[in-house]
């Protein structure tokens, strides 16, 4: 199946923002086979400093899975492979990991030690539509909840990659200078522009706690 026909949808990852159980609840009632963070929201979770730097032999630069059967995958874009992870899953999905060919075999054999999945998607900088085809061919991913920071929801939606938005509105304001965003660009990619020809408010939903749940579907060109 091609990369542009699988059902994307984005759910904000802030969820110390959010009322507490709140995201959870809305991720169930998203579904999707995979959630997508980038590296700045994946290095949370892990539970090493760094893997050794020197590897005890070399690795091919292709796919490799410590398993094929899980429900639900935990996808997080890592280009330069910083994460040293310490850990095969979070909340019980396991962890791929997308990297480039730059990648070391030291933080490969690191990878394969704690039993964390990757795939290659560029050589030196991320493919995300190649990614999302990998994630497809080779696990039968189709739909992925995209619940990282700004900037990788903003390259997905550059993209092209993004086809539902759901939001959540919390009656909180805090002024503060230079908050997240749901949309953002690093300082490489300001200048360019989604290629996005329409949004059509698919529902509307009033929360309890005052939170407005909106979804909406996204028309790519």
């Amino acid at each position: 199946m091609e990369a542009h026909s699988l059902q994307y949808a984005l759910s904000r990852g802030s969820r110390h923002v959010l009322q507490k159980g709140l995201f959870e609840r809305l991720h169930e009632v998203l579904g999707g086979d995979a959630w997508l963070v980038g590296r700045v929201t994946g290095q949370e979770f892990a539970k090493r400093e760094a893997y050794p730097a020197q590897a005890a032999q070399s690795f091919p630069r292709e796919p490799w899975f410590a398993g094929r059967d899980a429900s639900a995958y935990g996808i997080v874009l890592d280009g330069e492979g910083k994460i040293a992870w310490g850990r095969a899953e979070i909340g019980d999905d396991p962890i791929v990991v997308v990297l480039t060919k730059t990648v070391s075999d030291a933080h490969l054999q690191g990878l394969r030690n704690d039993g964390v999945s990757y795939i290659f998607a560029g050589d030196r900088e991320l493919d995300l539509r190649l990614g999302l085809e990998i994630l497809n061919r080779e696990l039968g991913i189709k739909r992925i909840l995209l619940e990282g920071g700004g900037v990788t929801n903003g390259a997905f939606l550059r993209a092209g990659l993004v086809d539902e938005v759901s939001l959540a509105i919390c009656p909180a304001i805090d002024g503060a200078k230079g908050a997240p965003s749901v949309f953002d660009s690093s300082e490489n990619s300001s200048e360019a522009s989604p290629p996005l020809r329409a949004m059509t408010l698919e529902s509307s939903e009033v929360l309890d706690g005052g939170v407005v749940w909106l979804r909406y579907k996204l028309q790519n060109a």
